[in-house]
This record gives C-alpha cells, sequence and structure tokens, in this order.
C-alpha cells in the first residue's frame, strides 16, 4: 500500500519530452506516477519547435520543388503561399501527435496535474491550479521544464522582431528578413523563409555558420545557401535594433545596417530554470543550467534533472532518452548512462545536416590517432536525381572503429540512423563495407563512404 505520505513514486515537473517519455516509461514499469504541467502535453517540441518547424520546412520542400518542375519535365509553378493552409496543416500536425500523447499518457494510469509548480523539498512540489494550490508528494521528483527561446539583451521583441515561437505563426510572408544567429534555429528558418520567397540575411557573431558543425559542413552550407540567395554575414555582431509598425533596421557593429520587414532573433535556448524553487530547494544551478552526474542525479539526493535543463545537446531526442533512463534506474534495471557523443544531430534546413560522434578535430584533441574518408554525394545516383550536392565523411580510428560520421546534403537525415549504429556499436569500417546497400539510394553513399574507409572504394577515387 502507498505510504500516505508520499502517495506517488514520481513526480514530474514538465511534460514536454523528458517528462512525459519519464512518466510512460516509470508507469510500464508499475510506479505510480504524477506528471505536472502548466501548458499542452507535449511542450516545446510537440507545439513550438520541432513537429511545427519540419511541417513548415516540409512545406518549404514543396515549394522549392514547384519552381524546379520544370527542370523534371513538370510544369509546375511556385505561385505564392497560402498562410491559413500552410497553418492550417501544421496545426492539424500538432493535433494529431498531441491527441495521441494525451490518449497514451491517459491509458497508462498517469495523474496529469495541471498548474506551474514549484519544488519545496525533495520529495514535495507545489502547484497551482485552478482550484488552488495542490501539494504532490513522492519518493523521486524529476525536474523536466525544458528551455524557452533566448533574447538578445537590448533588442525588443514586438511586430517587427520576435523569436522562432511568434514566428511559427507568421500570417503573411515578409519580403526582407535578418535572421540573428546562424545555428541552427537560424538556418532552419533561413532555409525556409527563403523557400517561401523572402529574401534573407543571416547574421552571426562567431566566424561561420552552423558551428557545432565540422568546418567542411559549414563551408558547403554557406556555399549552398549563397547558390540560393541567402546572405550569411560571419564574424558580425548586431549593435542594435530599431523598430516600428512598419519595418525594422538591424545596426551591425562596424556601421552597416539591414532595413528588413521581419527580424528574427535566433540566439539559442536557455535552461527554464527560474521561477521553480530550485535555489529555495537547495538545487545547485549553474548558468540556469542543473549540473548532474552521470545517472542526472542532482546534489539535492531524491531530485532528478532531465533534457534542455541539463548542460549539454539541447534536442528532444536526448529529453527522451534521458527520461527513460531515470524511470528504468529508479525501478533498478541499471541502465547505461545516456552519451552524448552518441545522440545524433540533424538540421533541416536545405541542404540537410546530420552528425554523430565526434569529429576529426575533436578526436584528435581526445588523443586519437584518426583518419577521414568522404563520399561525395556526386556520385550517388539517388542524389544526383534529387538534384542535391553534398557529402558523407567517416572519422575513424587509425585500424579501429568509426568514431564519428558527418553529412550534408538533401536527405540525409534518414542516413543518420545507420550512422549511429556504427557510432554507438563501435564498427569498423571494414565491419560496414561488405553489407549491401539498396541501389539506387542515399544508403548507399555511407556505405560507400565505408568501403572508401576501409581501403576497398567502388564508385569513388582511393
Amino acid at each position: 500500500m502507498a505510504d500516505p505520505a508520499t502517495p506517488f513514486d514520481l513526480v514530474i515537473l514538465g511534460a514536454g519530452s523528458g517528462g512525459y517519455a519519464c512518466a510512460l516509461r516509470a508507469a510500464q514499469l508499475g510506479m505510480k506516477v504524477a506528471l505536472v504541467e502548466e501548458d499542452k502535453i507535449g511542450g516545446t517540441c510537440l507545439h513550438r519547435g520541432c513537429i511545427p518547424t519540419k511541417a513548415l520546412l516540409h512545406a518549404a520542400e514543396l515549394a522549392d520543388g514547384a519552381r524546379a518542375g520544370a527542370a523534371h519535365g513538370i510544369l509546375t509553378t511556385f505561385d505564392g503561399v497560402d498562410t491559413a493552409a500552410l497553418h492550417a496543416r501544421k496545426d492539424k500536425v500538432i493535433g494529431q501527435l498531441h491527441k495521441g500523447l494525451t490518449g497514451l499518457i491517459g491509458q497508462a494510469g498517469i495523474e496529469v496535474v495541471r498548474g506551474r509548480g514549484r519544488l519545496v523539498d525533495a520529495g514535495t512540489v507545489s502547484v497551482d491550479t485552478a482550484e488552488g494550490v495542490r501539494t504532490v508528494s513522492a519518493k523521486t521528483v524529476v525536474l523536466a521544464t525544458g528551455s524557452y527561446a533566448r533574447t538578445i539583451p537590448g533588442v525588443e521583441l514586438g511586430p517587427r522582431v520576435m523569436t522562432s515561437d511568434q514566428a511559427m505563426d507568421l500570417e503573411t510572408i515578409p519580403q526582407r528578413v535578418a535572421v540573428l544567429g546562424g545555428g541552427v534555429i537560424g538556418v532552419e528558418f533561413a532555409s525556409m523563409l527563403r523557400s517561401f520567397g523572402a529574401e534573407v540575411t543571416v547574421v552571426e557573431a562567431l566566424d561561420r555558420i552552423v558551428a557545432a558543425e565540422e568546418p567542411s559542413i559549414s563551408k558547403h552550407l554557406t556555399r549552398e545557401f549563397k547558390k540560393r540567395g541567402i546572405t550569411a554575414k560571419t564574424s558580425t555582431r548586431v549593435a542594435s535594433v530599431e523598430a516600428d509598425e512598419h519595418r525594422a533596421v538591424v545596426h551591425l557593429e562596424g556601421g552597416d545596417a539591414l532595413e528588413v520587414d521581419l527580424v528574427l532573433v535566433a540566439v539559442g535556448r536557455g535552461p527554464r530554470s527560474e521561477g521553480i524553487g530550485l535555489v529555495e530547494a537547495g538545487v545547485a544551478v549553474e548558468r540556469g543550467f542543473v549540473p548532474t552526474d552521470e545517472r542526472l542525479r542532482t546534489n539535492v539526493e531524491g531530485v532528478r534533472a532531465v533534457g534542455d535543463l541539463v548542460p549539454g545537446l539541447q534536442l528532444a531526442h536526448r529529453g527522451f532518452a534521458h527520461g527513460i533512463f531515470v524511470a528504468e534506474d529508479l525501478a533498478g534495471l541499471d541502465p547505461a548512462p545516456v552519451d552524448d557523443v552518441t545522440i545524433p544531430k540533424v538540421t533541416y534546413c536545405d541542404p540537410e545536416i546530420a552528425s554523430v560522434g565526434l569529429s576529426a578535430d575533436a578526436a584528435k584533441g581526445a588523443g586519437r590517432d584518426v583518419e577521414t574518408a568522404t563520399y561525395p554525394l556526386g556520385g550517388n545516383g539517388r542524389s544526383i536525381i534529387r538534384g542535391t550536392t553534398g557529402s558523407v565523411t567517416l572519422v575513424r580510428e587509425k585500424d579501429g572503429p568509426v568514431l564519428g560520421v558527418h553529412m550534408i546534403g538533401l536527405g540525409v537525415s534518414e542516413l543518420i540512423s545507420e550512422a549511429q549504429l556504427a557510432v554507438g556499436w563501435e564498427a569498423h569500417p571494414e565491419d560496414i563495407a561488405p553489407l549491401v546497400h539498396a541501389h539506387p539510394s542515399q544508403g548507399e553513399a555511407f556505405g560507400e563512404a565505408a568501403m572508401l574507409a576501409a581501403g576497398r572504394p567502388l564508385h569513388a577515387h582511393a
């Protein structure tokens, strides 16, 4: 019988990717779970991030396909964007997934507590609900409050200046856009808005866009963006932004200025850790993040943290993995800790970027003797048919396993799973090379890269 003082085995603060994954797995393992959420189940990923942006990016791909139809013998043209229909389709996708998710939560017997939660101590969460304050107690509390869109100090948001949260619901496609930030969010929105017909300039303070990827990938994306008419101003800082109802002006350090119809602030996401009682409950917080050990335990016994709150990659699938890990760890299954190195990363711009594992420089910095093999998509039949360029690069330890895979090109997001298996299972290129890949497929490009790394190239020069 449950202890009346702690009726739940687990109370989870936040029902985003990490929170609901933890709740579902814990319920499967026989735990009684309370899930505290002030907004909709599914969090940023489902409602304001991964899913809606990819729905819009798919529409952008269709727009580009309409433009390119004649080159393939199909008489199509791009005549503009029906934003009402665009958002209706996006919202339908979100609604379908949200309905399925809430059904799973209900079927699992998870109690959803609606309201804003605050950690009181290691086993107690106070929730401001519509009916009043409710106290929820459990043996373990999991912090899963996710992240928020960062802004730039001194840059005020408004009708002409917004983050990705507001840009998700644009009523009209702006003619000129300045995207402040050349990371994942920035280049995805830049790519999308260009496909919809906007003139786009990306402003990045670092010396290259998508700086978390291999330099060769940044170089290729910059070149492809230029071909598409997207300008990337790197090593450039924003001095100030002024805006009224009709236009915005981005003043750059050095004196240049960009007059645009929309400024999109895309400088990353910050951990949502303020106002939820962490400091009062004694939970350590560093630069807004909640540091943990490898088993996602905070400095307070009985309090775990998952997802974007924990320093490292800010990805929904990392949140899923964290949530599942914590549930299984609490159940005594002794799961292996989640390793950020083996988590795949995908950027859904055009061309797409996908990578997993170590870069060559990171591997060398760790004292590994490495070799790289790059197979160009220009030698892959399916890529030529689809009209994309790019490459697949394998980083291997000399006479050893694959340490990293780095890819760019239309469709490479669908190759990352095989790449992740290779890195996660420490496969040698010699193990992969004999495997038969379907022809014609882009998967062949991964196989060809492995053959090249193994010293037995077929459609490539050694």
